[in-house]
């Protein structure tokens, strides 16, 4: 959740000065709106993308095609009805966990605050793996030194992105900042420079129908999870609010449109990038390694640049998008604590519900870092299905239920939407059977 590097003061449009106004103008864009785009790209930017070309790519280049057709109007569909929901509360400055309670009850206020928790919760377990496996992959390969123990590395890894966190906001929000910029910059390059090893002989293999529909249906998770930016949302919102009153949702729309469609071009070319430059059998070895694809083309490919920048990239784009994550779920775990501490009749400090999700984070990311479990079915099986109800589907049922949601019912996206969503969440039941 990077939004919060903007620092803004707590106002309406109806209160703003005449400066302010300026700054925070609905009609032109302006350099906030520019740092927004950069905070939700961040957040989406992380071990997502590192593994969708693996995935995608596996089923040739035909189901990527057919990905980069839905996956612009589906994250932007998906983001702005998660956006309009928080900002249909009637009150002032209410989270996703205000808005749920508020318009479900408590009772159902504390199942979907549950799976909000755990749509953001298996990602951050997914970077704590990546990490590992990255900078272990790095001291292997590129450094030529032998393998510390992993517990060791692990240990150091996440207690080093903890001890960021616990030191306070500010600090990962300077160092957040910092990152994107490099990270649009040296992915887009990285891109280009892939460019004289492209191969188009996958693009004469068509596949046949089992095997492209089934690539395209067990992909989609691994596509929601790599656009993914809802942990950024609720904030997102909540400032939109603060700075253009009842204008937020035209405004936050705006935003969440430029976002959508910087993804879309930078993701699906860094993709196709990739996926042309490695045979099917590589992409086979990489999802074999539990590698994210960068450190795997790092490993295989002669350039000094890749040796080293392939890395550092992906190193770069998991810490970049871990702080915006672990925000969202510490504030969806908290959410859990607080409503079952209320209903119980019982008050804890913040600071008390604070200091046990950090110990809690950092003893479950450390063992399943040193567990190593798949990357590629975590997503599957967990993150994206998970993220697929809160994100896709949780808005859909507003507009259905929740009177101040009423007018946008009857759109075409909500159609879409809500097929894409029980597409992604139908993947998580055949991967159970």
């Amino acid at each position: 959740m990077k939004q919060e590097t903007i620092k803004t003061p707590e106002y309406t449009s109806e209160t703003a000065t005449e400066n302010d106004n300026e700054m925070y103008s609905l009609k032109h864009w302006n350099k906030v709106d520019t740092t927004w785009v950069l905070s939700l790209f961040g957040t989406a930017v992380g071990a997502g993308i590192l593994f969708l070309p693996i995935s995608a790519g596996l089923g040739g280049i035909w189901p990527l095609v057919v990905m980069t057709i839905i996956v612009g109007p589906m994250i932007y569909w998906a983001h702005r009805n998660l956006a309009r929901f928080v900002l249909s509360s009637s009150i002032p400055n209410a989270n996703i966990t205000d808005v749920v309670e508020e318009h479900f009850g408590m009772g159902a206020g504390k199942i979907i605050t549950l799976l909000y928790f755990f749509a953001i919760y298996p990602i951050l377990l997914i970077y704590g793996v990546s990490v590992t496996n990255t900078v272990e992959s790095f001291i292997v390969n590129q450094m030529h030194m032998a393998a510390p123990a992993r517990w060791l590395l692990s240990l150091i890894l996440i207690g080093g992105l903890m001890t960021i966190m616990v030191t306070g906001e500010k600090l990962m929000m300077i160092i957040t900042e910092f990152l994107v910029y490099p990270l649009v910059i040296i992915l887009f390059g990285l891109s280009i420079y892939l460019i004289p090893e492209w191969n188009f002989s996958s693009v004469s293999a068509m596949p046949d129908f089992g095997t492209f529909s089934s690539t395209l249906w067990l992909t989609i998770p691994v596509l929601v999870f790599a656009f993914n930016h809802s942990p950024a949302i609720s904030t997102f919102a909540v400032k939109q609010r603060q700075h253009y009153g009842k204008n937020a949702v035209e405004k936050s729309d705006k935003i969440l449109k430029v976002t959508s469609s910087m993804l879309l071009c930078f993701v699906m070319f860094f993709v196709f990038s990739v996926v042309l430059s490695l045979s099917p059998e590589m992409l086979a070895e990489a999802s074999a390694l539990n590698l994210p694809v960068l450190s795997y083309l790092a490993n295989v490919q002669e350039s000094p640049f890749i040796s080293y920048f392939g890395p550092l990239i992906a190193f770069v784009a998991i810490v970049s998008s871990f702080f915006g994550h672990y925000l969202g779920a510490r504030e969806g775990l908290n959410g859990i604590i607080e409503k079952q501490t209320r209903s119980m009749g019982k008050k804890v400090k913040p600071e008390s519900i604070n200091r046990f999700t950090t110990w809690f984070f950092f003893i479950t990311l450390w063992i399943v870092s040193i567990v190593n479990p798949s990357i590629i079915h975590m997503i599957e099986s967990l993150g994206g299905p998970i993220i697929a109800t809160i994100l896709f589907l949780m808005p859909m049922y507003a507009i259905k239920r929740v009177p101040a949601m009423a007018k946008y019912q009857g759109a075409f996206s909500n159609i879409f939407i809500t097929f894409m969503g029980l597409v992604a969440i139908s993947s998580l039941v055949f991967g159970l059977v």
